[in-house]
């Protein structure tokens, strides 16, 4: 009967219900609280449900005490006799839990690349070599990222490398923002993981206000001409040359715009039908499973409850206002420079949240005239943008920050 009342007793205060109830408890069932608010999101809402109900669930489970899936100490640096020791992965493979291991694929760099194969492999940049101005409203718009870089760097509670982290939110681009914080700022790569797909789910809301504001109703009327058709040569070369150049121009963009650029060749090439259809559905449906899940295991009570999250979801909003606006802007010069031919709603896609800007573009076009079809104008901002948003990463990566 002892053995009993032992082994009962020993249980319950092992057990996650004690942990909940003991001291800084409180911040546990916040975080469970926020993890569920997040499923409903996804579920109810659908606000990026591809990634937001992974990361959601991913949250609830690092979360719940006991469980032993995810350690944040084994992927700290620490200070040894006044020597900086690196991450043992062998601890991590003997010693880890499930989450531990699976989150060495965004650790290394491994999964968001994935991704931008499967994007590229789905992507038509047809619109933007038929109208290569694109490029340069895809990289107006990246304007909030840099902005929010400067304005986050002289804010005391954030280092140089946490401002470069938060900054890239500005691209819309969940994967380079995945990238850029796991390598400049990974104790808050769940903060900007979750404020990341919570704008880009947004768009429609957040945009058609800044859109509005800044265009009179005359230059929301232009009709663009139609766009020349593109040869297959044209396709074929694109990506290739696009890899080169920018390469070399910002090499730490190689991992990004290489596989991006390689997933496009595939898909363009003609000769690789059964890759492109692995890239675009087995192999970017598992990296999304355990990017997503691994990414919300990092937003963990300690990290997640603290000043720096509420400073993340603000200068992550200014950063994605601030760069649709800059689309808009340029597009206004445009407008201005070819006299009326260009409709400046097309700038606001140059954020790299593809298909979403391209289609919002189209839709308050619409409100003004719904004969004005200027959706594949606006997919070439837009798929400038994710181009635009690999380089932003790139410069950023590039720069040491410390």
């Amino acid at each position: 009967m002892d053995i009993l009342i032992n082994t009962l007793a020993d249980l319950s205060q092992k057990s996650g219900f004690a942990q909940i109830f003991a001291e800084g408890g409180w911040k546990i069932l916040v975080m469970i609280l926020i993890s569920c608010v997040l499923i409903y999101l996804a579920i109810a809402k659908q606000f990026e449900p591809l990634l937001l109900l992974p990361i959601a669930f991913g949250m609830l489970l690092t979360n719940l005490p006991g469980g032993g899936l995810f350690h944040p100490e084994l992927f700290n640096p620490k200070m040894v006799g006044g020597v900086v020791q690196f991450i043992d992965y062998g601890q991590i493979l003997h010693n880890g839990g499930l989450l531990d291991i699976l989150y060495l694929g965004v650790k290394l760099g491994i999964y968001p690349p994935l991704i931008f194969l499967g994007i590229g492999a789905m992507t038509d940049f047809a619109p933007l070599i038929s109208n290569p101005k694109s490029f340069l409203l895809g990289a107006a718009a990246q304007a909030g990222i840099f902005f929010t870089f400067i304005v986050a760097a002289f804010l005391p509670m954030y280092t140089l490398a946490e401002a470069g982290g938060i900054a890239i939110i500005g691209g819309a681009d969940g994967p380079t923002s995945i990238l850029v914080a796991s390598r400049l700022a990974p104790h808050l790569l769940g903060s900007i993981a979750i404020a990341a797909y919570s704008y880009m789910a947004l768009v429609p809301v957040i945009q058609p206000p800044i859109m509005k504001m800044l265009t009179t109703k005359k230059e929301r009327e232009v009709v663009m001409k139609p766009l020349r058709p593109v040869s297959k040569t044209e396709k074929i070369l694109f990506p290739i040359i696009v890899t080169m150049l920018v390469i070399m121009l910002v090499p730490d963009t190689a991992p990004l715009i290489g596989m991006l650029m390689f997933g496009n060749l595939l898909k363009e090439s003609g000769v690789a039908k059964r890759l492109v259809q692995t890239a675009t559905n087995e192999l970017m449906n598992i990296i999304t499973i355990f990017l997503g899940v691994t990414v919300g295991a990092t937003a963990t009570a300690n990290t997640f409850l603290d000043v720096k999250t509420l400073g993340i979801i603000m200068l992550g909003l200014i950063a994605f206002c601030i760069g649709s606006a800059s689309g808009v802007l340029f597009g206004k010069l445009m407008y201005l420079f070819t006299k009326g031919k260009v409709n400046p709603l097309i700038g606001s896609a140059g954020v790299s949240a593809v298909p979403m800007a391209a289609r919002v573009s189209q839709k308050v076009v619409s409100e003004t005239n719904n004969t004005n079809f200027l959706l594949m104008h606006a997919m070439g901002p837009n798929v400038a943008g994710v181009i635009g948003s690999a380089i932003a990463a790139g410069v950023l990566l590039s720069v040491p920050l410390g």
